[in-house]
């Protein structure tokens, strides 16, 4: 049995003896790169975690026998090496699950955001790390800086430029600066719109006129309310902590409302259902899209979903109690995993790219590798009768293990 394809696999018993064995493959790979990086005299202490670059042979950042690890930055004042590993090994998993040629990798600043010095500590930490020639761009195998926890766009990127001057070496640029500017534009929250939109079509439906549901209108929830409406959806549930609840759309939002989500435009035309911002996720609606907070979905709530579509905006947002609930209820979900990578996809792009409207290549990318990526997960989940979780587990390995065998 081949170990990479799943059309070789002849039951779901074997699917399962060969998810086992690429999981333990993975589990048993150590960081490529792991380091701290300090300058007691200024306070500051950093740290970088690269991940898995063997994937990116054959690819556009595979050189000198080197391959690359990419993932965003974050900043907390008790961030650990620990927390910056977690994240970096999760990144290979992302990278790998969006058929990317790129590696995992994560950087983190431990500091305050907010306090008077949060420049000088972030350009101490860059120049350190491209002090030791750890960077792509100078040779090494660390993609560079991109926006996490604690960034505060423009800043970090400009700051990065002025310290290194280029601009290679961070992601999330604004589009004037090179780059992509995908937060701003929420090129995330189009790919999950289009994962939503692609379990439609593979069960045979339509996205155009479905009722739809959004938990948590942050940066990601926004912008898949925006996509998904211009695939036809119609919204009929949000919540959030800064509305106090849920609330309901008699006749759909408008669009001041999609456009600028708001308390103010919310409360002009819709309707307070509860003070829980959990209630969004159980409304009778076509498709729900949790953007909030990881494990919103467990054991004791995850049957109260009604919705016959599932699309993860918010990461790890579905315990694994709560798929197997799902899966038993015939909810069919879109794992985080395979449809949020529009973030490292843009990433990935600037960093590859000579286009001159890099944004415009990222979201094509995005919607391709999304729709391509939810269609195969939708065939194993057919073909095996297993859950979308472990559909997405195993093509997320299967594609790791298949890079590291060479």
């Amino acid at each position: 049995m081949s170990t990479t394809n799943a059309a070789k696999i002849n039951s779901q018993q074997e699917f399962y003896a060969e998810l086992d064995r690429l999981r333990a493959g993975f589990d048993a790979m150590e960081p490529d790169m792991e380091e701290t990086f300090t300058d007691p005299e200024q306070g500051v202490e950093g740290f970088v975690v690269v991940w898995n670059t063997e994937i990116s042979r054959g690819g556009p950042l595979y050189s000198d026998g080197k391959g690359c690890g990419k993932g965003g930055t974050r900043i907390k004042k008790d961030l650990t090496l620990d927390d910056v590993k977690r994240l970096a090994r999760a990144m290979a998993e992302k990278n790998a699950a969006a058929g990317l040629p790129l590696g995992g990798a994560k950087s983190g600043l431990r500091a305050d955001p907010d306090a008077p010095d949060y420049e000088q500590k972030w350009k101490r930490f860059v120049r350190l790390v491209k002090d030791g020639g750890f960077l792509k761009e100078d040779g090494g195998i660390f993609g560079g800086f991109g926006y996490d926890i604690g960034g505060k766009p423009p800043l970090n990127a400009i700051w990065t430029i002025e310290e290194l001057g280029s601009g290679r070496s961070f992601t999330g640029k604004p589009v004037d600066m090179g780059g992509t500017d995908y937060d701003r534009i929420g090129i995330a929250g189009l790919g999950v719109a289009v994962a939503g939109q692609t379990l439609f079509e593979e069960r045979g439906g339509d996205a155009k006129g479905a009722s739809f549901s959004v938990q948590g209108v942050g940066a990601m929830g926004s912008a898949v309310i925006r996509y998904f409406h211009e695939l036809g959806g119609v919204l009929k549930y949000v919540s959030d902590l800064k509305y106090g609840g849920t609330w309901v759309f008699k006749d759909g939002a408008s669009e001041a409302f999609i456009n600028d989500p708001s308390l103010e435009n919310l409360q002009k035309e819709a309707e307070k259902v509860s003070d829980s911002c959990e209630e969004a996720l159980f409304q009778e609606v076509d498709i729900v899209f949790p953007c909030a907070l990881e494990d919103t979905l467990t054991k004791d709530n995850a049957h109260k979903v009604k919705a016959r579509f599932m699309s993860e905006g918010a990461n790890n947002p579905t315990t694994d109690e709560a798929h197997r609930i799902l899966f038993d209820n015939d909810v069919m979900v879109a794992p985080d995993i395979l449809a949020n990578p529009g973030g490292i996809i843009a990433a990935f792009v600037e960093m590859t790219s000579d286009a001159d409207d890099k944004a415009a290549e990222a979201m094509e990318m995005t919607r391709e590798r999304v729709a391509d990526n939810i269609r195969e997960l939708v065939s194993i989940v057919t073909t095996y009768n297993v859950r979308p979780d472990e559909a997405g587990d195993y093509m997320t390995y299967r594609n790791i293990l298949k890079a590291n065998a060479g």
